[in-house]
């Protein structure tokens, strides 16, 4: 007979949880570290290519939010490495990992509705991105002792 099925629940052990929604929580938490740390990193990316060559996006006309390319890349770099490192620290369950995910998550969102105009589909995903990102830490109830 397995010890698992009659040991009683530990403290933020939810795998008995009715509803499955702390499961599916625990799990999106794995799945917003890794796609902090890949659009984390594609913003790196996209960083460098408006950095080294400004003219790889589509000049925008009269935009109120419209920055100089080169200043673009500097925001999406700086950002990008931030995301990839708090992806990084979700995933090896660092305890400050989730409130700064949430936040910079938030400054990405906001950060790709100002860059919407440059590549519209990719900030929209990224948007999407994100919003899944502050869902699923803030849904995830691992740290919270349970019944």
């Amino acid at each position: 007979m397995s010890s698992s099925a009659t040991a009683p629940n530990k403290p933020g052990d939810h795998r008995h949880d009715e509803s499955g929604s702390a499961l599916w929580a625990s799990g999106g938490t794995m799945f917003a570290g890794v796609l902090m740390m890949v659009n984390g990193i594609l913003g790196i990316f996209e960083g460098i290519a408006g950095i080294a060559k400004d003219d790889v996006y589509e000049r925008v006309g009269d935009y109120v939010y419209k920055f100089n390319l080169t200043t673009w890349g500097w925001i999406h770099l700086v950002l990008g490495i931030l995301v990839a490192v708090v992806g990084w620290g979700i995933l090896k369950g660092a305890s400050w990992a989730k409130a700064t995910g949430v936040a910079l998550a938030a400054l990405a969102i906001v950060a790709q509705f100002l860059w919407l105009p440059y590549t519209p589909v990719w900030a929209l995903i990224s948007i999407a991105i994100g919003v899944f990102v502050i869902w699923a830490l803030c849904n995830d109830r691992s740290d919270v002792a349970g019944p």
